[in-house]
């Protein structure tokens, strides 16, 4: 047995020499989360890997757009699959509204009245979503009707990335990196509603099974590919299971609040996955239990501390 390390602590270490003694402590919460840096670092620094990141949750209301952008402005990521919701918060920050301040206590009939919507203790206005409709007409408008009568998921986000100009935009820095964005649960948000009242007056058409040719050609050439999984739901099982197609990622992360006892995927260890061939069983996976919107951002700039000194 090895025996644990305590932690040395002192009040003016930087972050990386706190990580650095989680690493050495190894265990419960500090471990995972310092394996995670660990892992992540290795990604980031091996360009023989495919970054898939799967965004599941409230991230860009909860104020991590700008640092999920970062990672696409600089390539650190090379794929992203997400729920329909981020991809809407995204969008609609980038027409200019924005996301408030609010509480958890908050009268949610009055906040009905006042028109906002709640996430937590995020206000949001419901003008915001009109917004959104006014501004996804005016771009479905736009697409020619001949892609319309047939149109992939995957490519519709990138004629809505390409028709705005805000720089912050996790869409519209994926267009211009060359990140494909995928949303497997696209109809199951505002998008989803808006575009299926545009179709009631208007021709388009989806084909979802475009996404995973695509999809599918991605994970065959990958040389690597690690995933970063934020929150559960559809983008976890999404991500995962397309890369049965190859036995399995190579090197997993996962940040998420769910449980495993009720059998769900968004609490499922990534032990798991290994049975269905989603993960390659070599360890080099991590579950950390956590809130992302404070987890990912410590973890993110210590791996991106980490892979400096990787590279000396």
């Amino acid at each position: 047995m090895k025996p644990l390390e305590q932690l040395h602590f002192k009040e003016d270490m930087t972050l990386r020499e706190l990580v650095g003694e989680m690493e050495k402590c190894s265990v419960l919460g500090s471990g995972r989360f310092a394996k995670g840096v660990k892992i992540m670092a290795e990604m980031f620094n091996d360009p023989d890997y495919t970054v898939f990141l799967s965004l599941a949750g409230p991230m860009v209301p909860g104020g991590l757009r700008n640092v999920l952008s970062y990672l696409v402005e600089h390539e650190y990521v090379n794929v992203i699959l997400s729920t329909g919701a981020n991809l809407v918060h995204d969008i609609i920050e980038a027409l200019g509204y924005r996301h408030y301040i609010g509480t958890f206590s908050a009268d949610d009939v009055e906040l009905k009245k006042k028109k906002l919507g709640r996430i937590g203790d995020i206000f949001v206005e419901q003008r915001a979503f009109i917004g959104l409709e006014k501004e996804l007409y005016r771009i479905l408008n736009l697409i020619p009707k001949k892609k319309k009568e047939c149109i992939g998921i995957s490519e519709l986000i990138t004629e809505l990335a390409s028709r705005l100009s805000d720089q912050h935009s996790i869409l519209v820095q994926s267009l211009k990196h060359n990140v494909s964005v995928f949303a497997p649960g696209f109809l199951d948000s505002m998008l989803g509603l808006h575009i299926w009242t545009y179709s009631q007056l208007n021709m388009i058409k989806i084909d979802p099974l475009a996404d995973f040719r695509k999809l599918s050609d991605i994970v065959f050439t990958a040389k690597k590919v690690g995933v970063i999984i934020i929150g559960g739901g559809l983008p976890k099982h999404h991500t995962l299971y397309i890369n049965t197609l190859r036995d399995g990622v190579d090197s997993a992360i996962q940040i998420t609040l769910d449980r495993p006892e009720g059998g769900g995927l968004s609490g499922a260890p990534l032990e798991e996955a290994i049975s269905w061939k989603k993960i390659k069983g070599k360890g080099n996976f991590v579950t950390v239990i956590g809130d992302a919107t404070f987890v990912f951002p410590l973890m993110v700039l210590s791996a991106l501390q980490l892979a400096q000194l990787m590279n000396g």
